[in-house]
């Protein structure tokens, strides 16, 4: 079996290369037989990941110790159930969910656009097997999933004791990987649309639903996480802010700003830069959350111990900005607008206050959990930043997000929006009714009292 999975490895690998090349080069020299055989790739890549999974399943349950991750994350004693979960209990055998969950995406595209395809098609498909031949070399190279021991033992270690007592763990990783590896589909779309040269909103249609099922995918992965926070972990609440938890949070935030952002652009023909920029930062803001989940730079109870793969990450990280950044900077004539915002005080001024509050709970989430980080690596100084700096930071901000989420498209932008409708009760009791019941010890009473007065009032000005 080890020798079977290290084979499909590199036959996925040597697929994706190909699949990569093909593309670019049909989009250089525009032959469509190059294209349509990179379309192909995609599904013969999803074949080959299959089968690795599926061979390391059934390392998983035979007990096939031989293999080094299976002794290491697997026991004889290992209930069914978790020997099955134990695929993603740990980076190496992760790294194969994750591939195989890119592959997925890659395969769906590739059918999605079998005849009717946008012009920038090549060129996102190009950039859909280079990022999957990342993620293979990481695979074939420092992480070697299907590696063997010499001397293989009678019995394994187990999978680590949080791992195989609960059924959650059966759902959130791959709900989370889901939504973290489907932002690369709208990344690879908005990269394509620079390299076209296509600075049309042609490419917003194509992705907007892309990036909704993502972001769906993304938030039941989120909310069955803080599931799994209250019953096993026992922090006495639903989320305690670890820095592993703020990572996965952070793209969720700048997806949530360009969905909002997106309708500017479709309706009204704005913010084709800013969006643009919300798709690339998204993207970074997933890689950045995995290099600091598996590149040995955090303590957290999500973070996987004892890789090697963090400086391909940070490497990955910087071209992923360079190489997007440069581009807009590259295209920014074409992607500026002649239209523009008439007036603060409308529902597209709503829109815009919405994505700036988005990002600024994004920048104070960002910057305390990186914070500890930079202090460490520049005065050598351990610090940590809890919850009482985040919801005291944060909660004003959701609270006005929660107040401008009461306006909708109009008809006509002609009028204020504070005239044509009233404050939204529901989500100001929403808000106090949060206030009231999260488990928020250290904030103390002012947080959930300034909230329930906001609530309040609100709620009696709109009845």
């Amino acid at each position: 079996m080890s020798q079977l999975g290290t084979y499909l490895l590199l036959f996925a690998l040597a697929v994706s290369g190909y699949g990569l090349l093909a593309a670019v080069v049909g989009a250089k020299t525009g032959r469509p037989a190059l294209v349509e055989s990179a379309r192909r790739c995609a599904f013969g890549l999803f074949a080959a990941m299959a089968a690795a999974c599926a061979t390391m399943l059934a390392a998983l349950l035979s007990n096939d110790f031989a293999i080094r991750y299976v002794a290491d994350n697997s026991a004889l004693q290992t209930p069914t159930f978790f020997k099955a979960l134990s695929l993603w209990a740990a980076d190496d055998g992760s790294l194969l969910l994750w591939n195989l969950i890119l592959a997925s995406y890659i395969a769906a595209v590739a059918l999605r656009f079998r005849r009717d395809r946008p012009p920038t098609f090549p060129y996102a498909l190009s950039v859909l097997f280079g990022v999957q031949v990342f993620y293979l070399i990481l695979i074939n190279g420092p992480a070697r999933p299907f590696a063997s021991l010499a001397n293989p033992p009678a019995d394994g270690r187990g999978p680590a004791p949080l791992l195989q007592n609960h059924p959650l763990m059966a759902v959130h990783p791959p709900f989370l990987y889901l939504g973290f590896i489907g932002f690369t589909v709208p990344f690879a779309f908005g990269v394509a649309a620079l390299l076209a040269g296509q600075g049309s909103d042609q490419w917003v249609s194509v992705i907007r639903r892309w990036t909704l099922v993502v972001w769906c995918f993304l938030t039941v992965g989120l909310v069955l996480g803080a599931l799994w926070s209250y019953s096993v972990l026992g922090w006495g609440g639903y989320w305690a802010w670890d820095p592993v938890e703020n990572v996965a949070l952070l793209p969720w935030l700048m997806s949530t700003a360009f969905l909002h952002s997106v309708m500017l652009q479709e309706r009204r023909g704005m913010a084709r830069l800013w969006n643009i920029a919300l798709v690339i930062g998204a993207f970074a803001l997933m890689t950045f959350g995995t290099f600091l989940t598996r590149g040995n730079v955090l303590s957290s109870v999500h973070a996987f111990a004892q890789t090697s793969v963090g400086p391909a990450y940070l490497a990955f990280l910087a071209l992923v900005l360079l190489a997007g950044f440069g581009l807009v900077a590259w295209r920014l004539p074409e992607l500026r607008t002649p239209a523009s915002l008439t007036s603060a005080i409308s529902r597209e001024g709503a829109f815009v206050a919405n994505n700036v509050l988005l990002l600024a709970a994004t920048a104070i989430i960002l910057l305390g959990t990186t914070f500890p980080l930079v202090v460490e690596a520049v005065s050598g100084q351990q610090i940590t930043v809890g919850g009482p700096y985040f919801r005291s930071a944060v909660t004003p901000v959701f609270l006005l997000i929660l107040l401008l989420a009461r306006y909708g498209w109009p008809r006509s932008s002609s009028r204020p929006a504070a005239r044509r409708s009233s404050p939204d009760w529901r989500s100001a009791g929403v808000a106090c009714a949060a206030a009231r019941s999260a488990p928020w010890p250290e904030a103390g009473e002012g947080t959930r009292a300034w909230s329930c007065i906001w609530g309040s009032r609100w709620s009696r000005r709109a009845s």
